[in-house]
């Protein structure tokens, strides 16, 4: 697998909130081993003083996600910040679903993507969307996620998956891979446990039920750049020993 393993920011979002603590949680993370961040949750940081952290700890900037407002109100900020942390991979975190999630908001949403992505595509910069569950609701027999997809030009918009959301929404990881792989360069691992409510847990990777070897199978047969790990709550453990636990497992997996 040539993918680079990384950490999506926001499982650690309580220790990002000033220089200092985001230096320390820098460091925490490349002693663990990963190479690359993905940049979400941060704190009132400039984006050269995240540039110059990630530098002093060997830590490459894979992708980010950025607030929906920012593309359409503040993208050459964005841009320039993707410049400076010579990150090719931006990504929508969550779209408003109130707004977007129909087929109306679909079209809504295409039509102010497309000079969002056109302008992006200008600086060598592409735009992937990131699921939740909610985008597995269905219209005219499809999901929301299915017809975005068909609606909208690979060139335009890549697709950055979320195992358990896939799941949380109803659906099975490994076909939606194989049908995103071609235009999917950022992949988001997570894994969940059930409690005794019946009701999902978050947890490390290889702790929880999802099917680990099926989805890094099917993940391995396209030309993905990230896998980030998230956990989106530890449950009061601490976060670094979980994200160590999710490192240990992916990396005997052939992941690095």
């Amino acid at each position: 697998m040539n993918a680079r393993l990384g950490v999506q920011m926001f499982t650690l979002r309580k220790y990002t909130h000033s220089p200092d603590e985001l230096d320390r949680a820098l460091a925490k993370v490349r002693e663990i081993g990963y190479r690359s961040i993905q940049v979400s949750g941060f704190g009132d940081i400039s984006p050269e003083t995240v540039a110059s952290l990630c530098a002093k700890h060997e830590l490459d900037i894979g992708g980010t996600h950025v607030a929906w407002d920012r593309f359409v109100n503040d993208l050459d900020a964005v841009i320039a910040e993707h410049q400076l942390w010579n990150c090719v991979h931006s990504a929508i975190g969550m779209i408003p679903p109130d707004r977007y999630l129909t087929l109306a908001g679909l079209t809504e949403f295409l039509v102010e993507l497309k000079p969002v992505a056109a302008q992006l595509a200008e600086h060598g910069i592409d735009f992937s969307y990131h699921n939740h569950a909610h985008e597995f609701v269905h219209f005219d027999g499809k999901p929301w996620l299915q017809h975005l997809l068909d609606e909208a030009p690979a060139d335009m918009l890549k697709m950055e998956l979320d195992t358990h959301w896939i799941v949380a929404g109803g659906g099975d990881p490994v076909p939606w891979i194989h049908q995103c792989g071609e235009r999917m360069p950022l992949l988001h691992l997570k894994d969940f446990t059930v409690n005794g409510d019946f009701k999902r847990n978050f947890a490390a990777i290889g702790d929880g039920n999802m099917n680990w070897p099926a989805i890094l199978e099917a993940a391995s047969q396209y030309p993905i750049n990230y896998y980030f790990v998230e956990q989106d709550s530890c449950y009061g453990e601490d976060e670094f020993v979980c994200l160590k636990r999710s490192f240990d497992f992916l990396t005997a997996q052939g992941l690095n």
